[in-house]
């Protein structure tokens, strides 16, 4: 037992010990439950803040407590890393938007591993790799030509300065987040999906009849809609 705690040292050695043994790094079992655990993937800005360090500690404790119970867990990490405050950001510090933002990456990577979490770093992905994105355009091309996907206008929250649109939560008395800049409302074309409309195409779970679900019994296997047509 050491007079003294050391945290770095602890930390140091507990990591290696992990490390060594791929402790966290999910394979393929049948006999044991899955949880998989998914926190918001952070966008490679240069730093971590003390709102990443809450995120991600609340998607740990829980992975860990479902370790213990015998879970075969997977908690992977990626980088938000696709968009226009990344170049306007590289722009600003006159750096390449590629090496500005895998030179971030590598920072907070260094700094999240520093943490100590449970993630399974082999499964690591960063949305502007060619070789991710490739499965958003493939998948939203297939919506759109199934007519789930379609393009009208709408109104927006636009930023100015960044040139871009901003969720309303991230409009604070406003003005943007981010730049401060008083936000404008735009009617932009955009692209939406025809959600609504599929669901209430999808198939009952009890009856398997092409009824909306909400007309059968959650609890039953007797439809509370009867019997379809086909039956």
């Amino acid at each position: 037992m050491q007079d003294v705690y050391d945290p770095q040292a602890v930390e140091r050695e507990a990591q290696q010990y992990w490390e060594g043994k791929r402790s966290f790094r999910a394979e393929e079992d049948p006999v044991r439950p899955k949880f998989y655990c998914l926190s918001m993937f952070p966008y490679p800005s240069g730093k971590l803040h003390m709102g990443h360090v809450r995120n991600y500690t609340i998607g740990d404790v829980l992975t860990r407590h479902y370790r213990m119970r015998g879970y075969n867990v997977l908690q992977p990490m990626g980088w938000d890393a696709f968009g226009l405050p990344a170049e306007n950001a590289a722009m600003a510090n006159r750096v390449p938007p590629a090496k500005w933002t895998h030179d971030n990456i590598a920072y907070m990577k260094a700094q999240l591993k520093s943490l100590g979490f449970a993630l399974d770093w082999q499964r690591e992905l960063a949305t502007c790799r060619p070789d991710y994105y490739k499965w958003n355009q493939w998948l939203f091309t297939r919506l759109f030509r199934k007519g789930v996907a379609y393009k009208k206008t709408g109104i927006v929250n636009w930023d100015p300065v960044d040139q871009t649109v901003l969720a309303n939560e991230q409009v604070i008395e406003g003005r943007g987040w981010r730049t401060g800049a008083p936000v404008e409302k735009r009617e932009i074309p955009m692209y939406f999906l025809r959600i609504t409309s599929r669901s209430a195409r999808s198939r009952c779970t009890s009856c398997a009849s092409r009824r909306t679900p909400r007309s059968c019994s959650p609890r039953s296997t007797i439809c509370r809609a009867g019997p379809s047509r086909s039956s």
